[in-house]
């Protein structure tokens, strides 16, 4: 038996007035997924454990099985591994957004969702501004880099610039969480600041001004931490081989740590004008020649961080007619029966335009399992399913025992 989980990241959400009352996963046209909760079996995950904040790297390291409190080493460790990145031992790793402030406040957590050969100017920038001694930047992808910081202390409260828009920006900065890290919390404010007064005038940022563009004024460094201790997925549950297919460094970072080979997809993005043709392609063709595939589409959770309902409802049926409904059909024509995950990695209520703890729907197709009389894939409709209520690792344990 092969294996692949589809996770489209943030697509769960809550019923939302203007559709109805339903939700975007109900409101949505989804034949696709709704085929796979009619032959699989079904419930709800709570991937986010008491005590950690909804943040991507906390919710998909809970989809993979692993323990948070023994392997959690923040946001910037993960993306690290993906972008090559060695973190020493008296480093600490922080992602490293650039962001729009306007007036004072966090206009929004990706400067427009810049580009990234604009971004890597700009990174190239703060580095010989402001780096190459205790602190050094890496470029990434669009608004999300990485920061590097020698002694640094984790021991800080770092507010995601996702969950904040509209909030004044010197309300959220860097606060140490004990005595020892306040030299931290006082470095990083810095690089904070000094950033502001020299990114304005660079010519990328006039450009996209005089465009009409939000303009990328601001880092904003946060999710601390030093190089995780992960066992690979090949030691948790037998894998002998696998892949991660993520426009997101901090996905395929998550895979490297886990022992996936990361697959890099050509125009995709992690927006809703992601290859979803190109990254279902690239999936298919790893199932040939690996047990596991771990394929994420981030599209969903930037429409529910924009607010916007419609863009959301059509990441979604994206998703279905794009992704799942070519993979359903390719998989069913395997010599070696393939078993499907899907779920999302927490909801992101464009209401809030942030992630929530709240459980999440997923559905288990396995071709040798009796289906669960479950009919449609939404929030409510898999609570209804065999799987009742599931927990960390209790849904990899399932995936892999079905």
């Amino acid at each position: 038996m092969k294996h692949i989980i589809v996770l489209g990241d943030g697509m769960a959400d809550e019923p939302i007035e203007q559709l109805g009352g339903r939700t975007p996963l109900q409101a949505a046209d989804t034949p696709a997924m709704d085929w796979l909760a009619a032959h699989g079996r079904c419930g709800m995950l709570k991937t986010v454990p008491e005590g950690y904040h909804p943040g991507s790297e906390i919710a998909n390291l809970a989809v993979l099985g692993y323990d948070l409190d023994r392997v959690f080493e923040g946001r910037g460790s993960l993306e690290a591994a993906s972008m090559g990145i060695e973190i020493e031992p008296d480093e600490m790793a922080m992602r490293c957004n650039i962001i729009c402030i306007e007036n004072g406040l966090i206009k929004n957590h990706s400067a427009g969702h810049i580009t990234t050969a604009e971004a890597a100017e700009l990174i190239d920038f703060l580095q010989k501004q402001l780096g190459g001694t205790d602190a050094n930047f890496y470029r990434g992808v669009s608004y999300r880099h990485l920061l590097k910081l020698k002694g640094g202390d984790k021991r800080i409260d770092c507010t995601p610039p996702h969950d904040v828009p509209g909030t004044p920006f010197r309300d959220v900065m860097v606060r140490p969480l004990v005595p020892e890290a306040a030299a931290t919390a006082t470095r990083l404010n810095e690089l904070i600041l000094r950033s502001q007064q020299i990114l304005p005038s660079h010519p990328i940022n006039l450009r996209r001004v005089s465009e009409g563009k939000d303009p990328a004024n601001s880092i904003w460094p946060w999710s601390p931490g030093y190089k995780p201790r992960m066992e690979t997925l090949a030691q948790r549950y037998g894998i002998k081989s696998g892949v991660v297919i993520s426009a997101v460094d901090l996905i395929r970072g998550i895979g490297v740590y886990a022992g996936l080979r990361p697959i890099e997809v050509e125009g995709a993005t992690g927006l809703y004008d992601t290859n979803y043709e190109g990254k279902v392609q690239a999936a298919i063709n790893a199932l040939h020649s690996h047990d596991f595939v771990y394929l994420h589409i981030e599209a969903s959770d930037e429409a529910g961080h924009e607010g916007d309902v419609n863009l959301k409802v059509r990441t979604i049926e994206n998703l279905d007619h794009r992704v799942l409904q070519p993979l359903i059909e390719a998989v069913a024509q395997m010599e070696e029966p393939v078993a499907i995950g899907l779920l999302p990695d927490h909801p992101t209520p464009c209401r809030v335009r942030t992630h929530t703890a709240a459980p999440v729907p997923f559905v288990i197709y396995n071709p040798t399992a009796n289906p669960d009389g479950v009919t449609r894939y939404d929030e409510f409709s898999t609570a209804e399913g065999a799987f009742g209520s599931l927990a960390g690792e209790q849904f990899m344990e399932a995936f892999f025992r079905e």
